[in-house]
């Protein structure tokens, strides 16, 4: 009896196979025009900014005001993440 380490291939059932179309979706790479691909760090820093200056105006501490934290310290993150991450890879290429 001859048996392979390898097996059978089974079929995806319908949920299997929707959660990995998803996952294809989501991990696809989109294009972006030039422009507003190099504005996109700023466009998060200025949105973090806004939104940090904006929770100064809030007379009372409503519910909207942890929101309004969150998202500028989201914004201001991936700010500066996008911003350090293309900067990172100028200077790699130049450098070699």
């Amino acid at each position: 009896m001859l048996s392979s380490a390898a097996g059978k291939a089974t079929h995806l059932s319908k949920t299997q196979d929707k959660s990995r179309n998803a996952s294809r979706v989501v991990t696809r790479k989109i294009w972006l025009p030039k422009l507003l691909y190099d504005a996109l760090p700023y466009f998060y820093l200025a949105s973090g900014i806004a939104a940090f200056f904006a929770t100064l105006y809030i007379n009372e501490w409503f519910w909207v005001l942890p929101h309004y934290i969150l998202f500028s310290a989201a914004c201001l993150h991936l700010g500066i993440f996008v911003f350090r991450r293309r900067h990172r890879k100028k200077q790699t290429d130049t450098e070699i």
